[in-house]
């Protein structure tokens, strides 16, 4: 058995169907609209090191120096090991290596850091030759290794003066 076509009604006959091309209409677009009323204030957020947490992983880190006299020159390098497991109980984010990274970059950048290690590359120079240095050039390198943060500080100074040391 077969399908059939359902019955045709009688009426007038229709001419075939022409294929009619109709042009394609682009809505015109709403013009954008002016704005009235403006903000006063520019927002942008940004994160830093918080003064706490300078003064926590300075506190826990290590220091090894080494350094020596060449000429009227001390030569020297200072390196302070700071581990983000051993502060990880003294901070509220999770120490694992996504916020090292993040850190890492902070660390590169504050001037709280830099500020302090140039000051504890400096004291062990001073320490380390026994003279008084006058006008050390100082470098801060920051590295990283896992959660285990590296700041590189070499000292270079003209010696002046053999420190007195009082009894």
């Amino acid at each position: 058995m077969s399908k059939s076509s359902p019955p045709r009604r009688p009426g007038p006959a229709q001419p075939p169907r022409a294929r009619i091309r109709r042009a394609v209409v682009i809505p015109r677009r709403k013009p954008m609209r002016q704005a009235r009323r403006v903000s006063l204030f520019e927002r942008e957020i940004r994160v830093r090191l918080s003064p706490a947490a300078v003064e926590i992983l300075m506190g826990a880190s290590g220091v090894l120096s080494e350094g020596q006299i060449s000429g009227d020159y001390y030569y020297g390098s200072t390196m302070i090991t700071a581990d983000l497991a051993r502060v990880s109980d003294q901070v509220s984010e999770e120490c694992d290596v996504a916020t090292a990274r993040d850190l890492e970059a902070l660390l590169a950048a504050d001037t709280m850091i830099r500020d302090q290690a140039h000051s504890l590359g400096i004291a062990e120079a001073a320490r380390l030759s026994g003279r008084a240095l006058g006008a050390p050039q100082v470098d801060l390198r920051v590295r990283r290794n896992g959660r285990h943060f590296y700041l590189d500080v070499d000292v270079e100074a003209r010696v002046e003066a053999q420190i007195q040391e009082m009894s």
